[in-house]
């Protein structure tokens, strides 16, 4: 299955507000968790299915550009997508805008490292074929 690109939709819940009423810069990270999680559903390959294979993805880097701020009860939209893949890393692109109008909120990138289950870093190629295909868009 060649999957390009995910979209996450939800409403900022009041929790993620600090006392600005703005969102806490750190929930962009998790809102990026969320998309990459949806990504990886929508290609047939969960972290569930993932870890039964004996691979973990631990992420490597972050990185996220903060454009405008959202708020409580904001509709958002996160959309993930595959940039990159070698064998032995993978790195995922996002950006997050307003629902209402698209207006981009923040950008980023999460890259991460196949491991086995002691996370010493391995080929998925040579371990998983079926999700080497997969992320290579075979």
């Amino acid at each position: 299955m060649n999957v390009t690109r995910s979209q996450s939709e939800f409403r900022v819940r009041y929790r993620e507000t600090d006392q600005m009423g703005v969102v806490w810069h750190g929930n962009y990270i998790e809102w990026f968790e969320v998309a990459r999680t949806d990504w990886l559903r929508m290609a047939n390959l969960s972290y569930r299915k993932l870890e039964e294979h004996g691979i973990m993805l631990p992420v490597l880097s972050v990185r996220c550009d903060y454009i405008q701020s959202a708020r409580y009860d904001d509709g958002v939209t996160v959309n993930a997508e595959l940039k990159d893949y070698n064998g032995l890393r993978v790195t995922f692109s996002y950006v997050v805008t307003l629902s209402a109008n698209g207006k981009r909120l923040a950008q980023g990138e999460t890259e991460h490292v196949f491991t086995d289950r002691t996370l010493k870093p391995i080929r998925v190629a040579h371990l998983a074929p079926h999700i080497h295909r997969v992320l290579i868009g075979e």
